[in-house]
């Protein structure tokens, strides 16, 4: 394929045809399947563009697919315990997994496992990326979110146990899905819990921005690319349209059908799993326990495809189709390694063959009462100090190139002026 297409990714419970298949969004024409197994709800993802990666129903190892060698099973990684979800930094950099009540988080580059994650209580549901790579959400059966940035994760202080960046505790019940918007560490988050209700938050704060109250327990959530409108799957089948534009939008609501913007779509008959938006906001892709996938008109609420599936959908999305995805001669760059099963995998006879060097910032590359961002902060001072000197000089240099920009900010003071002065007159000179 020379230009980039949308394709719709759908896998179910059964695994009677295949684990999980790609079709055309526009035609619903099937166009690529992986064989072997099938794969467990919130575990289906992308790595890097180059492997498909999904974890096994209820067993304790992922599948792993090159993305152009749809009847070939790669690889399989063990991991320690049931994979309940699963997913990848968009970076291609890393794999996070939730095992039980732990988070897993493993290197690609090395296989390495970097961090156990043990601040949940209760098993995890989903997992969810930044776009930037920057930080992951997490939400659980203990009606908990959690906001964790990645490089206090990763960072190799073994004296200091990570903690999240916010713990959002609002639901009563636990939480079904997540969904992360765009613009990374400033992005705001949807959560979906069993409690009837879907929240939306800034990862940024932590601050609760919108809660919205449903007649059923809310299995699903997602946004539209341009966050005007969030989608809610009910266990009952129906599909809810929020408004994030309304002019009477309160931080506490309930739906309601209106003209405003808040819709229902209906046409699944039973709980919806997941859904998913094309990027231009026209599309909105859907998976459900009646084992159908559907795509709908977001403007007519109506369905205009359906796709069959041979058991429950456990996990369905669009996605940009890789480049690689339709050449079967193209190869991944690098192969996996090893996934370790251990953070010290020297220690527990579980080393890693790998030809490559893993850089990370230890405990003696900086002072040990010195966090991050208190070591961010003080780098960019730092280098606005440098910039400053290198731009304006020192002594004379410096009041010479000052006097300078005062009489440049007074010109153009009294540009302005002239042309909002001539502006008015134009608006007031009777016709």
């Amino acid at each position: 394929m020379s230009t980039p297409m949308e394709v719709v990714v759908s896998a179910d419970s059964s695994g009677q045809l295949w684990n999980c298949a790609v079709f055309d969004l526009h035609s619903g024409t099937n166009l690529l399947s992986y064989r072997g197994g099938n794969s467990s709800s919130r575990s289906l993802t992308l790595l890097n563009g180059e492997y498909i990666l999904g974890a096994q129903l209820g067993k304790n190892f992922i599948n792993v697919w090159e993305v152009q060698r749809k009847d070939q099973l790669q690889q399989k990684i063990v991991c320690p315990g049931i994979v309940t979800c699963l997913t990848t930094s968009p970076d291609g950099l890393y794999v996070l997994a939730g095992i039980a009540d732990a988070i897993y988080l493993w290197e690609v580059s090395t296989g390495n496992l970097l961090a156990i994650l043990n601040r949940h209580y209760q098993d995890l549901t989903c997992l969810r990326f930044t776009d930037d790579s920057s930080h992951f959400i997490s939400g659980g059966k203990d009606n908990l979110a959690l906001i964790w940035s990645l490089v206090s994760v990763v960072q190799l202080d073994s004296s200091h146990t990570p903690e999240p960046r916010h713990v959002l505790s609002r639901h009563s019940l636990p939480v079904t899905d997540i969904h992360c918007g765009l613009m990374g560490a400033q992005a705001r988050v949807a959560t979906a819990s069993l409690d009837q209700t879907v929240k939306l938050w800034e990862i940024s704060s932590g601050e609760l921005l919108l809660s919205v109250l449903f007649d059923v327990s809310i299995m699903s959530v997602t946004l539209d690319p341009c966050e005007y409108f969030l989608f809610c799957g009910g266990s009952d089948g129906t599909i809810y349209q929020v408004s994030l534009c309304s002019p009477s939008l309160s931080r506490d609501k309930t739906f309601q059908s209106d003209s405003e913007g808040n819709q229902v779509f209906k046409g699944h008959r039973n709980l919806v799993t997941c859904l998913s938006v094309s990027m231009d906001g026209t599309l909105l892709l859907s998976g459900s326990h009646d084992e159908t996938v559907r795509l709908w008109d977001v403007q007519s609420k109506q369905s205009i495809r359906t796709i069959n599936h041979k058991g429950p959908v456990t996990n369905a999305c669009i996605m940009l189709a890789p480049a690689n995805m339709f050449l079967p001669e193209s190869r991944p760059a690098a192969p996996l390694p090893r996934f370790s099963r251990h953070l010290n995998p020297t220690e527990q006879g579980d080393s890693t063959a790998t030809a490559g060097m893993c850089l990370r910032v230890g405990t003696n590359a900086q002072d040990p009462e010195e966090t991050y961002l208190e070591k961010a902060d003080r780098l960019h001072s730092l280098m606005c100090a440098v910039t400053d000197k290198s731009v304006f000089g020192d002594g004379e240099n410096t009041k010479v190139r000052v006097s300078e920009l005062e009489e440049e900010v007074k010109t153009l003071k009294k540009i302005n002026k002239d042309l909002y002065d001539f502006s008015s007159q134009l608006l007031i000179k009777p016709s």
